[in-house]
């Protein structure tokens, strides 16, 4: 249960009076109680099966992927999903669908009898001619997760067959053979969410029919560099989406992955959205970022590092520099909600680091029964401090890993608004 918004809650623009705060933690010990109580948060957050064993090794997580539809007729189709992870919790399975988009289980939807690993269900009653969107979806005692949707479209008549539209809704970021890895990761001993195999990639959520098209947000889910949280990745992707802003859930390399090559992975995200942005029909000045803890870690990372024309080569001797290199990574705002630009766990609030990494407006959610509360609060004058344009909202008596709950994404549409038509 979230508190409501107080009165206090405060959105704020350079120059504003300066708070008390504690410094970085220089505790050990308290830094990693702290640590761990968040990727408590983050587990109990994430609705997921995943649970610390005995040998404090992570199970995999639940992950959901829609299959391709068939049977397409004017009022009938079917699709389905395929399930994996730790299965144990599941309450139901099955497919939603809807003419928007992110169709969830409050649209249309069947449940399925079958196996949990793989399942097929019927959409019934269609109207022929028309354009819809379906997703697998597992429900959990945490919540429920989705597959990625695809689109197909209804027969126009009767006796007419429809077809499943090659909408490119995931984009592999990196060729295959040319990724850039300052990581050796051969073998999934259990500790990882991601195998060896994993390339990272984007899920893009498209405006609606009917909604104005602002520009473009890449959504990175937090998850403390171990996972990546899903209900601050397509949820907060189908709300800005709404908004008006083409919508894109990053998924970036994980551990055993460093930091800075998910955000090369990011970056690779952001030149490709840019180097697409008439097809995507934004302005490619027009492109933001928004993270969730670790995830805006990494977006202050590659703001900070990663912006620009730096490629792979940086990480890693072995890595061909391609066309796409040859497009800026930057971002003309970053979203900090519940996070900070630093490192996990510690922000950076040298206000020379900020000064010279030119950092883009930033825009600051957070609550005040966070545990880095306080470092929010540093972080945030700091890039006042180094003439960054700030807009800070304070939740009081909000948590950490609140996700796309409240008006936040309200306030974040209007600040990138200001930030694009300016």
């Amino acid at each position: 249960m979230f508190p409501a918004l107080s009165e206090g809650a405060k959105t704020m623009f350079h120059p504003k009076a300066e708070n008390p705060y504690i410094q970085a933690l220089s505790d050990n010990q308290l830094m990693k109680k702290i640590f761990h109580f968040i990727i408590l948060l983050f587990a109990v957050n994430a609705a997921t099966a995943c649970n610390n064993t005995d040998e404090n090794e992570w199970e995999n997580m639940v992950t959901v992927e829609t299959i391709v539809t068939t049977d397409i007729t004017s009022t009938s189709a079917i699709s389905g999903g395929r399930i994996s992870g730790n299965l144990e919790n599941v309450i139901a399975l099955g497919i939603c669908w809807s003419t928007s988009s992110g169709p969830t289980v409050d649209d249309f939807h069947a449940e399925a009898d079958g196996p949990s690993e793989s399942f097929v269900c019927y959409m019934m009653e269609l109207t022929p001619g028309t354009i819809y969107y379906v997703r697998a979806f597992v429900t959990l005692a945490s919540g429920t997760l989705y597959g990625t949707a695809r689109r197909f479209t209804t027969a126009n008549s009767g006796n007419g067959e429809g077809s499943e539209e090659e909408v490119q809704l995931r984009t592999y970021l990196c060729p295959e053979n040319n990724m850039p890895s300052e990581t050796n990761y051969t073998v999934n001993n259990g500790n990882y969410q991601d195998d060896p195999d994993f390339r990272p990639n984007m899920v893009w959520y498209p405006v609606p029919d009917g909604v104005e098209i602002k520009g473009a947000v890449m959504v990175c889910p937090g998850g403390a560099f171990m996972f990546r949280s899903p209900n601050e990745g397509a949820p907060v992707a189908e709300r800005l989406s709404e908004l008006g802003w083409q919508s894109f859930v990053v998924n970036y390399r994980v551990r055993p992955y460093t930091m800075e090559e998910g955000s090369l992975d990011l970056a690779r995200a952001i030149r490709y959205v840019r180097s697409h942005a008439d097809e995507y029909g934004i302005a490619p000045e027009n492109i933001a970022s928004v993270g969730f803890s670790a995830g805006g870690i990494l977006c202050g990372d590659e703001a900070l590092h990663f912006d620009g024309l730096v490629n792979g080569s940086v990480l890693d001797n072995g890595y061909v520099p391609d066309e796409l290199d040859q497009v800026s990574a930057d971002v003309c705002a970053i979203g900090m909600i519940y996070s900070f630009y630093g490192r996990l766990s510690v922000s950076n609030n040298n206000v020379n680091d900020l000064q010279d990494g030119d950092i883009p407006p930033t825009f600051y959610t957070y609550g005040t029964e966070d545990p880095f509360y306080r470092q929010f609060i540093a972080n945030a004058d700091a890039a006042r401090e180094a003439g960054v344009q700030v807009e800070e909202h304070v939740l009081d008596g909000w948590p950490h890993g609140f996700g796309v709950r409240g008006e936040w994404t309200t306030w974040f549409d209007s600040f990138l608004t200001k930030i694009t038509t300016h």
